[in-house]
């Protein structure tokens, strides 16, 4: 094979330029940080919405010398992301997509700019993990001493963007709206605090649910838990979560399980497979919250899938003792999975609170007024269900 000779002086060059090429090669990016030039041929403005952290977030890391003080900083400013995002969306700004793109935007420069010192791959992977734990709220999870009935939601990811690029998640917008939002109930102070997941078959595998939920059902320092994504026509309240995946549907990062209808597989977790029941059921209050008013009805979804059965409507947990899942309420992908781990987490740690999932009606795309509906609609819910403490 021709090998040419490279000369002193430009292999110098080579050395002088090998940090500049790193921030070029795209190689370093993820499925969903090379979706960033379309996103940007599409609506630029929505995914430079905070383009202003992401320039500071820039010119910090070329300025920074030491490893433990940019690490600090990195997590610093996905907080500031974050809190910009719910203030951006409480100001009148209906959109969860901002958040998404920018958090994407920030860390493909975490993962190719310029530092100010030697950086290495692991150093950079150190840096994202900490700025994707902060930017979804997961370091902002902070309930006043007055509170006394403190409620966590999650919200999803846009999703599916390989079909849409524009789309936008009701349920993303709903945890931004929502996060710090207190009312009082019978004299008491409620909270509602708030976290977005991500859309990766790969995070809920490491534990991302469990890591999150197990200090506040240790401690006992949660009152309920609402886990919350995009999902039918209506709102579906999903009875009987399941354990098996069986959406033949890619994530975020368009990693398919390899799981089917006809081969359904349990999610992962430790290494080693998710052990539980094949169906658990919530512990919602669900006629109360059939009493919201709205554009929406909410259904009690009792529809599940079983290897022998197929699909039926399941009348109790007994009944599904014996069954094999293929589907649960909530179907067959991540939302189904939320919500199947976060109860069945709840059962293990012996806790006795309202702890399950709202699927919201669906979006095509991003509507403002729509998706603003859907968010009074599961405040007006949350409340309803806060009454019943």
């Amino acid at each position: 094979m021709f090998k040419p000779l490279i000369t002193g002086t430009l292999f110098a060059a080579v050395l002088l330029c090998s940090h500049s090429a790193y921030a070029q090669d795209s190689s370093k990016l993820d499925v969903e940080e090379l979706r960033l030039p379309q996103v940007m041929d599409v609506m630029a403005d929505v995914a430079n919405r905070f383009d202003n952290l992401n320039t500071q977030l820039d010119n910090q890391l070329i300025a920074s010398t030491d490893e433990l003080a940019i690490t600090q900083m990195v997590a610093s400013q996905g907080t500031k992301l974050w809190q910009q995002a719910v203030a951006d969306v409480k100001a009148g700004n209906y959109d969860d997509r901002a958040l998404y793109w920018s958090r994407l935007a920030m860390r493909k420069t975490l993962k190719t700019a310029d530092a100010g010192y030697n950086i290495v791959p692991w150093q950079r992977d150190i840096l994202v993990k900490a700025f994707e734990k902060s930017s979804r709220g997961l370091s902002d999870i902070h309930f006043m001493p007055e509170t006394r009935i403190k409620i966590l939601l999650t919200g999803f990811d846009p999703f599916f963007l390989d079909k849409d690029i524009t789309q936008s998640n009701p349920s993303g917008l709903t945890a931004l709206a929502l996060d710090g939002m207190t009312f009082v109930v019978d004299g008491k102070q409620a909270q509602i605090e708030t976290v977005m997941i991500p859309v990766r078959f790969a995070d809920f595998d490491n534990g991302i649910i469990e890591s999150l939920l197990t200090p506040m059902y240790r401690d006992n320092s949660i009152d309920m838990i609402f886990t919350v994504s995009m999902g039918r026509d209506d709102f579906d309240i999903e009875r009987f979560p399941a354990r098996g995946r069986s959406a033949a549907a890619p994530d975020n990062l368009n990693v398919y399980t390899g799981a089917n209808k006809t081969t359904p597989k349990a999610p992962l977790f430790n290494g080693g497979t998710l052990n539980g029941p094949e169906f658990v059921e919530f512990s919602l209050p669900v006629k109360a919250m059939q009493q919201t008013e709205g554009q929406w009805q909410v259904n009690d979804n009792h529809q599940v899938t079983t290897v022998s059965r197929g699909q039926f409507d399941a009348k109790s947990l007994y009944e599904l003792v014996n069954e094999t899942s293929v589907e649960g309420s909530g179907g067959g992908y991540l939302s189904n999975e939320i919500s199947y781990r976060s109860i069945l987490l709840k059962e293990q740690f012996k806790r006795d609170i309202p702890v399950g999932h709202i699927h919201t009606p669906k979006v095509t795309g991003y509507n403002a007024d729509t998706e603003w509906a859907i968010v009074q609609q599961i405040v007006d819910m949350v409340k309803l269900v806060a009454a019943q403490r």
